[in-house]
C-alpha cells in the first residue's frame, strides 16, 4: 500500500481546502482564475525573470489560509494537525496592539520550514487565538462565559487527532489512512449551517467582530484562504474590472521600482454570508454575516533584521515610493551588500582564474563574480497588514478599555501552550544563508573565510 509523506498529506489538504472553500465563497473562485490570468501574463511579459521568486507551478499551486480559535485546547489539538502535516509554528503576532483598531487575538503561523519543502508545498495557515483573558476586552464576567461556551465545543474529532498523532510519528500515513486523515481534517474547517444563538452573537460581537466570529459559534472555519500573485496592482485592478468590491488600499510596502520585498496584501470585502440564527424565543430566522473575505498576496525577498527595522520606520512614517528610494538600494545587489535582505550564495562555474583567492565576504565575492546570488523568498506574515485587512472588512471595530491592563500572552506562553517551540523566521532565513555560504567556502577553498557584508 502506498506511503503519504506529511508534504503529500499537506499537499492534499490544501487542495481539498481550496476546493470546500470555493463552493462555499464563490467569489474566491472568481480570485484563483484572475490570479492565474496575472501569473501567466506577467511570466509572458518578463520571461524568467518572473520566476525569480518562484516557479509559476509553485506561485500558482501556493496558499495561505486563515483560521481563528477559541481556547489553548484547540491551538493545541490543530497544532497536532498541522504537525501531522510538516508544518511547524514560526513567529509570534500580537494584533492587541494594532492600531487604529485592535484586534484580541494573539497568532502563529504554522508552515514547513525546510527549503526542500517549501519548494514542495508551501502551504501555511494563520493562526489566531482569542485573548479571553484580556481585561481591555472582555469583562470577568464575559470571560467566564465565553470559557464555559468554548468548553462544550470540540472542533477536531478524536478520529482525526489520532492519525495526526500517528502521522507525525511516523513522518506520514498509509493511502486509506491519509485520505481519511485529509477528509476529516478538511471537514473540522468547513462552514457549518447550524443556527447561532442570537443573542449571544451579537453580545460579542459589540466587543469584536473577530470576537464573536470565534467565541460565538459552536465549530470553526477558514476565514479566508489566499493565492498568491506576481502583480498585486494589476489583479487589484482585474477583480475591480470583474465588479467585486475590493478593500480600499493594498496593505504593505509600496510599489517601487525597486525589488519586492516582505509581503503585500489586499481583499475583496467581506461578504454577506446567510446564516441561521435562533432567537431567545427558540425561533429560527435567516440573516448574514460578514466575517469572511478574499484575500490575496505577493511575496517579495525577505529582510534583515537591519531591513525590517528600516521598513518598520518608514511604514511608521507613511511613506510612499520616493522616500522608499531614498533609504533602500533599488538592485537586489544593494541590498544584498547592505545586509538588509537574505539570500543565498552559489559558486560561478568554470569562472576564469586570475591569479587570486576567493575575497572573505559575499559582496565582494558577488563584485568579484566568484558567485551568484538568489533571493529568498519572505515566507510569513506582518501583523500590521493583517490588522489593516481585518480592519477594512469588519467594518465597526467593537470596544476596548485601554484604562485595564492587558494579559501576559507573550511568545512565550503561546509556545507553552502549543508544546512546540516557535521558530524565528529571520533565524530560519539566516540559517539558509549560512547553509548556502558554507557550501561556497566548501567549493572554492577550504582555506576562505567567508562572512556576510
Amino acid at each position: 500500500m502506498p506511503f503519504i509523506e506529511p508534504w503529500r498529506l499537506r499537499a492534499r489538504f490544501a487542495r481539498s481546502l481550496s476546493e470546500t472553500y470555493g463552493r462555499e465563497v464563490p467569489a474566491y473562485t472568481t480570485l484563483l482564475e484572475a490570479s492565474r490570468e496575472v501569473n501567466e501574463a506577467v511570466v509572458a511579459a518578463r520571461g524568467a525573470e518572473a520566476e525569480r521568486l518562484g516557479s509559476l507551478d509553485r506561485v500558482t499551486a501556493e496558499r495561505h489560509g486563515a483560521i481563528r480559535l477559541g481556547t489553548p485546547r484547540e491551538l493545541a489539538e490543530a497544532a497536532r494537525v498541522f504537525g501531522a502535516m510538516g508544518m511547524r509554528p514560526v513567529g509570534y503576532y500580537d494584533l492587541r496592539e494594532a492600531a487604529p483598531t485592535p484586534v484580541p487575538v494573539v497568532s502563529t503561523a504554522f508552515r514547513p520550514v525546510a527549503a526542500d519543502e517549501l519548494a514542495r508545498n508551501p502551504f501555511r495557515v494563520f493562526t489566531s487565538l482569542l485573548a479571553v483573558s484580556d481585561r481591555r476586552f472582555f469583562t470577568v464576567d464575559l470571560q467566564r462565559r465565553l470559557e464555559e461556551f468554548l468548553a462544550r465545543r470540540v472542533l477536531f474529532a478524536p478520529e482525526l487527532l489520532a492519525l495526526a498523532d500517528r502521522a507525525e510519528r511516523a513522518h506520514g500515513l498509509p493511502a486509506a489512512d491519509a485520505d481519511r486523515f485529509v477528509e476529516l481534517a478538511t471537514r473540522s474547517f468547513a462552514l457549518t449551517g447550524a443556527p447561532i444563538d442570537e443573542d449571544w452573537y451579537r453580545e460579542l460581537e459589540r466587543v469584536s467582530a473577530v470576537a464573536a466570529d470565534i467565541g460565538g459559534v459552536k465549530s470553526t472555519h477558514v476565514n479566508h484562504l489566499t493565492p498568491r500573485v506576481l502583480d498585486i496592482d494589476e489583479l487589484y485592478a482585474r477583480m475591480r474590472d470583474r465588479g467585486i468590491e475590493m478593500i480600499g488600499a493594498i496593505q504593505g510596502p509600496p510599489r517601487w521600482d525597486g525589488p519586492d520585498v516582505l509581503l503585500r496584501q489586499t481583499s475583496f470585502r467581506a461578504l454577506a454570508e446567510p446564516r441561521a440564527f435562533r432567537r431567545a424565543d427558540g425561533s429560527v430566522h435567516r440573516s448574514s454575516l460578514r466575517v469572511r473575505f478574499g484575500e490575496v498576496e505577493a511575496r517579495g525577498i525577505a529582510l534583515t533584521a537591519a531591513g525590517r527595522a528600516a521598513y518598520d520606520e518608514l511604514r511608521a512614517e507613511g511613506a510612499g515610493a520616493e522616500r522608499w528610494r531614498e533609504r533602500l538600494p533599488a538592485t537586489e545587489r544593494g541590498l544584498a551588500a547592505a545586509d538588509l535582505a537574505f539570500f543565498t550564495y552559489e559558486p560561478v562555474r568554470d569562472r576564469p582564474l586570475d591569479g587570486t583567492g576567493p575575497p572573505a565576504d559575499a559582496a565582494a565575492l558577488l563584485d568579484g563574480g566568484w558567485v551568484t546570488a538568489h533571493p529568498i523568498v519572505y515566507e510569513d506574515f506582518l501583523p500590521a497588514s493583517a490588522a489593516g485587512i481585518f480592519q477594512s472588512n469588519l467594518g465597526d471595530g467593537g470596544s476596548h478599555d485601554i484604562a485595564q491592563r492587558g494579559s501576559d500572552l507573550g511568545a512565550g506562553w503561546l509556545a507553552g501552550v502549543l508544546g512546540r517551540e516557535l521558530a524565528d523566521p529571520i533565524a530560519l532565513y539566516a540559517e539558509q544563508r549560512e547553509a548556502s555560504l558554507g557550501a561556497v567556502r566548501r567549493a572554492l577553498t577550504p582555506e576562505a573565510h567567508l562572512t556576510r557584508s
